[in-house]
């Protein structure tokens, strides 16, 4: 169950990315959306295919300013050979210790991330959240509530 609702200020986060660069949520309120995906495991059909459709919809959240994160509780080397082995063109967030999924109250029974999207507004505060999510068509999904919502 997430334990945070539309509207609520994201919760602080540090987190390490694919390439071992530190990630803040201070980094993600940069007067500009942010989409953070959370999934179970590296390299796993539905999150592979998850990945994908990111990966393929990418340029078009960039040609509107809008970085996307993809986090699970895999560690930064296990997100770097499933971000080379299928050309992920965005960067990977490891919780390894469950901070921020224990935080936001999606962690499964088995400890790994359930499959939940948050979009944050431009103040870091959270404009949808996804609790259910279909892995081929989800980035197409997000990027058709941006563009109904900026109307």
């Amino acid at each position: 169950m997430v334990n945070i609702s539309e509207g609520d200020e994201f919760p602080p986060f540090s987190l390490l990315d694919d390439s071992g660069k530190k990630v803040t949520n201070a980094d993600l309120k940069k007067g500009k959306p942010s989409i953070l995906y959370f999934y179970p495991m590296d390299d796993t059909p539905g999150c592979t295919k998850e990945a994908c459709n990111f990966r393929d919809n990418l340029e078009r959240f960039r040609s509107l300013g809008i970085p996307v994160y993809g986090v699970s509780v895999d560690d930064a080397e296990s997100h770097g050979k499933f971000k080379k082995k299928y050309n992920l063109n965005f960067p990977l967030l490891s919780d390894p210790k469950k901070s921020l999924v224990k935080s936001l109250g999606i962690a499964s029974p088995s400890g790994k991330a359930q499959r939940v999207s948050f979009v944050l507004d431009k103040d870091g505060k959270v404009a949808k959240i996804y609790p259910k999510v279909s892995p081929d068509q989800h980035a197409n999904e997000i990027l058709s509530y941006i563009s109904s919502s900026a109307k």
